[in-house]
C-alpha cells in the first residue's frame, strides 16, 4: 500500500525527520488561509500516487496567497495519469543549494533491507541507476542489528556529502530507518534531501509504500489507503478476506492457494489466453467466502468465462460448491463457469453442480481449455 506525500511527511515528523511547514488542503479557500499563515512563497502540490506530477503541471509555485488560491483551483480540477486530484499540499518554499537521494528499500534478491543514497537526488533513481550506475551507493543492512553509524558515514561518503552536515544526516538515517522498520515498510524514501541555502538539511519529497501482509498490525496505516488507486472489486475482496489482483484478460480465475492460483493462471497462458484476476480464497474457505469470491468476478465486465479450480484439502469442495449455487442461477447469468475439483469431498462438490448449467472438468488442462475456447473463440493445442 502506497501513502501520499502529505501522508509520509507527517510519519516522517514524527520521527524528528526534518520537513517543510506545509499542510494539505481539499479547497482554494483553505489553500489561500494556509499561504497566509506560512508567510512568503509556498509550493502547491497535487496529492496523487503516481510520478511526473510535475511534468503534469501538478506542482506549482506560488507567491501570494491569492495565487496560491488560483493554482490550487485548477490544480484541483486536474486529473493526472487517470487519477483524480482531490488534495493538494501546500509546503513552504525551500532555497535549494544541492539535491540529494537516500531511501531503505527491501531487496528481495538479497531478503534483506538495504539503505541507497546517490549524489544525483530529484530525478528518477531508476535512470540514474541505469546511465550512471556507479553514482548509487547500496548497502545492505542486517535487520537483527538495524542501521549503524558506521553505515551511514559510509553512505555520506559516498554521496560526497560535506562533513559538517554529518551529524544531521545520521538523524535524517537513522529516522528514516525507524520510520522503515517500526512501519513494516518496504520502501521509504527521500527524493529530494535538499541542502538549503541557510544550511539545513529537509525531506523535501518523501515516499512510502507499506507491506500489505502487515497492515494488521498497523490499523493507523491501514485508514491512509486511497480508494482512487483501489479498484472496487479489490476492496470489496479485502473486506470479505480474500487476496485478489486485477489484470487484463477475460478468464475469471477463482482457486484456493497462492501456488495453485499461478498454476491455473499459467495453463491459461498456455491455452493462447489471459487471465483476468488473480483471486485466492484461502484454505479452508466457506460457502459464504465461495459465493462472494464469485459476486465480484460475475461483476467484472471484461470476464467472459469464470474458471473455478478447487484442491481440497482443508478445502471441503462441497462446500465451495455449495457457495457458487447460493450465486449461480443459469436463467440471469450471462457468464459460464468451468469448474474443476480435486481432493476433499470433489465427487460431492462436482455431484452438487452438474445438471446446472455450470461445465465440469476433471482436469486443470480441460478447464483451462475450455475456458480459454469459450472467452477467446478459439481452440489451442497444449505443448507439454
Amino acid at each position: 500500500m502506497k501513502l501520499h506525500e502529505y501522508q509520509c511527511k507527517k510519519i516522517f515528523a514524527a520521527y524528528k525527520i526534518p520537513v517543510p511547514r506545509g499542510q494539505v488542503v481539499a479547497s482554494a479557500g483553505e489553500a489561500k488561509r494556509v499561504a497566509e499563515e506560512l508567510v512568503g512563497r509556498v509550493v502547491v502540490k497535487a496529492q496523487v500516487q503516481v510520478s511526473g506530477r510535475g511534468k503534469a503541471g501538478g506542482i506549482r509555485l506560488a507567491k501570494t496567497p491569492s495565487e496560491t488560491e488560483e493554482l490550487t483551483r485548477m490544480i484541483l480540477g486536474m486529473e493526472i495519469k487517470g487519477l483524480p486530484v482531490r488534495k493538494v499540499l501546500i509546503d513552504e518554499a525551500v532555497s535549494i543549494s544541492r539535491e540529494l537521494y537516500i531511501a531503505l528499500v527491501l531487496d528481495r534478491t538479497l531478503g534483506l533491507p538495504v539503505l541507497i543514497g546517490s549524489p544525483d537526488g530529484g530525478v528518477d533513481i531508476e535512470s540514474v541507476a541505469h546511465a550512471f550506475p556507479e553514482r548509487i551507493v547500496r548497502i545492505p543492512l542486517d535487520p537483527l542489528y538495524g542501521l549503524c553509524d558506521y553505515q551511514v558515514r559510509e553512505l555520506a561518503l559516498g554521496i560526497d556529502l560535506p562533513k559538517e552536515y554529518w551529524k544531521s544526516f545520521t538523524s535524517i538515517a537513522k529516522g528514516l530507518w525507524a520510520v522503515y522498520d517500526q512501519s513494516d515498510a518496504v520502501l521509504a524514501e527521500i527524493n529530494p534531501l535538499v541542502i538549503t541555502l541557510d544550511h539545513r538539511l529537509i525531506a523535501l519529497d518523501c515516499k512510502m509504500t507499506i507491506d500489505d501482509n502487515a497492515l494488521y498490525r498497523h490499523p493507523d496505516l491501514n485508514e491512509m489507503r486511497d480508494p482512487d488507486v483501489e479498484s472496487p472489486m479489490e476492496m470489496e475482496a479485502r473486506e470479505y478476506g480474500l487476496s485478489f489482483v486485477s489484470m487484463p484478460g477475460k478468464v475469471g480465475c477463482m482457486v484456493n492457494g497462492a501456488g495453485l492460483s499461478m498454476m491455473t493462471m499459467d495453463m491459461i497462458h498456455a491455452y493462447g489466453g489471459e487471465p483476468a484476476n488473480f483471486l485466492d480464497i484461502g484454505g479452508g474457505a466457506s460457502a459464504d467466502k465461495a459465493a462472494s469470491a464469485l459476486k465480484i468476478l460475475l461483476s467484472d465486465s471484461h470476464v467472459q468465462v469464470i474458471l473455478i479450480n478447487i484442491f481440497g484439502g482443508i478445502t471441503r469442495c462441497d462446500e465451495v460448491s455449495r457457495g457458487i449455487l447460493r450465486v449461480y442461477n443459469p436463467t440471469s447469468m450471462n457468464t459460464p463457469i468451468v469448474a474443476r475439483m480435486v481432493g476433499t469431498k470433489a465427487d460431492e462438490g462436482l455431484k452438487l453442480l452438474r445438471n446446472t448449467g455450470i461445465i465440469t472438468a476433471e482436469k486443470l488442462s480441460e478447464a483451462a481449455e475450455k475456458s480459454v475456447q469459450i472467452a477467446y473463440g478459439v481452440r489451442n493445442e497444449y505443448i507439454d
